[in-house]
């Protein structure tokens, strides 16, 4: 059943976005493809961002086809198979916003990021400290936020194929006596340029 919500707040929305902004390759590049998995009705991309190719990869059809930043789409749960249906060296970028938690192969997920992704190309998994409890690994709901930027990065060391991982805090500025939003972090690598 399809779930038109956002799982994250607009503060923590708009930092990723300003993120992808500020690290995606520019817009308007025909030559350029950018691959989200764990897709859904939107990609939190900026507004008018457009590339040759923006696929997207989900396990929901009727929330793929909503999502009008992609070029195309396919119906997957990396779950049941890990294996990513594109060719080697195909994209750019590979994202994966407020998902990674949900990910029960993320070592195989992440081999196959690291093997679809250009040479020097750019994966970020983005992540706050919201979840579905009932969804999430198991790991990732009896730690915190320190721990997860861990988890994610070890992913991306022991997947092999990508230089050292770096992460950045995105989160919202906190506005004095009324606190803050959700958090939000980004965890990116990039693919190594030679073997």
């Amino acid at each position: 059943e399809p779930r038109f919500v956002t799982h994250i707040d607009d503060g923590a929305i708009k930092a990723l976005t300003q993120f992808y902004a500020d690290n995606l390759p520019a817009s308007g590049q025909d030559d350029v493809a950018i691959l989200d998995i764990c897709s859904s009705w939107i990609s939190h991309l900026p507004q008018g961002y457009t590339a040759g190719t923006i696929s997207g990869l989900g396990m929901n059809e009727a929330e793929l086809q909503a999502n009008k930043q992609l070029t195309d789409f396919k119906v997957k749960d990396l779950n049941e198979d890990p294996t990513l249906p594109y060719a080697d060296n195909s994209f750019d970028a590979v994202l994966n916003a407020v998902s990674v938690d949900y990910l029960t192969k993320p070592l195989q997920v992440f081999q196959e990021i690291e093997r679809v992704l250009k040479p020097g190309g750019l994966a970020v998994m983005s992540f706050s400290n919201r979840c579905f409890p009932t969804k999430a690994i198991a790991i990732w709901t009896e730690t915190g936020d320190p721990d997860h930027v861990l988890i994610v990065g070890s992913y991306f060391h022991y997947a092999g194929g990508f230089e050292q991982p770096k992460c950045k805090d995105i989160s919202p500025a906190k506005m004095p006596f009324f606190g803050g939003g959700d958090p939000m972090y980004a965890v990116y690598s990039r693919k190594a340029r030679t073997a």
